[in-house]
């Protein structure tokens, strides 16, 4: 997947069948789903795939535990579907993950046990695993670092676990592996419409050359996610707010705070939130909050409140107490919840199920939704595509499609740090033996290699410190301060790959620097 062939297929193609504005989840998704049926498609990002929200979710492919608890076991039973697929699909990157529950108090260990039982029986044959009542003992086990004072007994269950970004990149190359151009760095600054204010295209500026691009075709569809509001400000004469960003942290740790393979999962914390603390790329990560913000971000900092709200929660449930000074990285995602009808509504009553809205102008719209369902996401709106705008019939391919690079991986394969490339491991490591001097480690504690570094740029279309560091190896989002480390290494890759010179360089670690200083909390960041 290189930019430079995607340009030449922006140029070289006149009128599209699908123009997919957004790439996170819902975009790629439908990228995937619309070229997988044989629709001429493009996707173009303002940023980098999954820049928003779509690199920040708390890496939980899921039915959704407290759904089941609100009642609502529709949306439990397709995202259950979904979590299968996904296993199948993208074996590579989803993982089976258990989870405990502790419990303080003698009746819960066999109120959620029966609850989770449930959440089984709605998988049927997707099921991950069955749930189980545990002792006190038993729980302890398989939580070493749990708090043992009041602790009576728990409840084990299985849901799935994946990297987020990296699946947002294997999209990417499988939509063009199907024939899609996928750009990113291509803003939307308008919409095209034609004499009967139809909206038939979108005008895009490539950001690195500041190109400007008219692209034409009979379905238009906005997948901004939180920016949502941004596309239909272009779209409507009569402005209406269509989502509303609410706000989720996490705070990561080293993994000594939870020695496990498990993951802890406190069903109400002290203001009667879920949090998850989560075995990942070997930390763990904490979160996640649930607050309604006033505006949306590109990079959005987790408020003082919401660092103490964790970490609070996390003191109470470890019996090593994790400090300020533990936090290796903070995280801070917006969620693009679907505007309730009626003002005041707190985020836990805004649904989190996907919505349509098709607009008088033709323009498709896409609000709500999550990463597990975004297969279905992506069928729905193609669906929706092929009826408003007289698409030639075409059935959907993506529930039996395998993703770009699956690969069934074992338990084993995974403790290789390079098993999220999948079937591409083969090609990294004929890197490093083509090109010696790529062995070096990014960073001396831990596993990545500027072999990684070469192959994103080569391959993933990553052209920035950011791209490298957040979004193909995570270190960004694992620790901040080894990412800043590592910054420089990466931008004279990225240098030497692209052609950019030393201003470049220059400007580029700065501009990481000031980025990277938002994972960090404030009393930490590097000057």
């Amino acid at each position: 997947m290189k930019r430079i062939e995607q340009l030449v297929q922006l140029q070289q193609t006149q009128n599209w069948d699908v123009i997919i504005i957004g790439g996170g989840a819902c975009g790629l998704g439908t990228a995937v789903d619309a070229s997988s049926r044989g629709f001429k498609t493009i996707l173009v990002e303002a940023v980098d795939f999954a820049k928003g929200t779509s690199s920040r979710s708390t890496k939980l492919v899921h039915g959704g535990v407290r759904y089941l608890e609100q009642g609502n076991i529709s949306l439990v039973i397709e995202a259950l579907k979904e979590r299968g697929l996904m296993a199948k699909n993208a074996s590579h990157l989803v993982s089976n993950l258990s989870f405990v529950i502790p419990s303080y108090n003698y009746w819960g260990g066999f109120f959620y046990t029966i609850g989770l039982t449930i959440y089984d029986i709605l998988a049927g044959r997707l099921s991950l695993g069955k749930s189980k009542y545990l002792s006190k003992k038993k729980t302890i086990e398989l939580l070493p670092t749990v708090e043992q004072k009041g602790l009576r007994n728990g409840v084990i269950y299985h849901d799935g676990q994946f990297d987020d970004a990296r699946l947002a990149i294997n999209l990417a190359q499988t939509a063009v592996e199907n024939g899609a151009c996928v750009l990113n760095y291509m803003k939307v600054i308008s919409l095209l419409k034609n004499s009967n204010h139809q909206v038939i295209g979108v005008v895009a500026e490539d950001t690195k050359t500041g190109t400007k691009h008219e692209i034409r075709g009979k379905a238009v569809i906005n997948a901004t996610g939180v920016f949502t509001n941004s596309i239909m400000k272009m779209n409507e004469k009569v402005y209406k707010k269509y989502v509303v960003p609410s706000q989720g942290i996490h705070l990561v740790f080293d993994k000594s705070f939870l020695p496990s393979k498990n993951a802890l999962m406190i069903p109400k914390t002290s203001d009667g939130r879920v949090l998850f603390a989560i075995p990942w790329h070997d930390k763990i990560v904490v979160g996640t909050t649930d607050t309604l913000m006033k505006s949306h971000s590109l990079e959005p900092i987790a408020t003082e409140e919401e660092i103490a709200f964790v970490l609070e929660n996390a003191q109470r449930f470890f019996s090593k107490k994790p400090t300020r000074a533990d936090v290796l990285a903070v995280f801070a995602g917006l969620r693009p919840l679907a505007a309730p009808e009626e003002e005041g509504k707190s985020t836990k009553e805004v649904s989190r199920s996907h919505k349509i809205i098709v607009s008088e102008t033709g323009l498709i719209t896409i609000t709500g939704g999550k990463w597990t369902t975004y297969r279905k996401i992506g069928e729905d709106i193609i669906n929706k595509a092929i009826a408003v705008h007289n698409l030639p019939k075409s059935a959907c391919k993506t529930k039996d499609l395998p993703i770009y690079s699956n690969k069934i991986t074992n338990e084993k394969e995974r403790e290789n740090h390079l098993y999220i490339y999948g079937t591409a491991i083969s090609k990294i490591i004929q890197l490093q033996i083509d090109e010696p001097e790529l062995k070096e480690k990014l960073h001396p504690n831990y596993e990545y290699t500027l072999a990684e570094v070469v192959w994103a740029i080569r391959n993933e279309m990553a052209t920035t410190i950011d791209d490298v560091l957040a979004r193909r190896v995570r270190l960004l989002f694992l620790d901040a301060r080894a990412a800043i480390a590592s910054s420089q290494k990466v931008c004279d890759l990225l240098a030497k790959e692209l052609g950019y010179d030393e201003i470049w360089k220059q400007n580029e670690i700065i501009t990481f620097k000031k980025l990277a200083n938002g994972y960090l909390l404030k009393e930490f960041r590097v000057e």
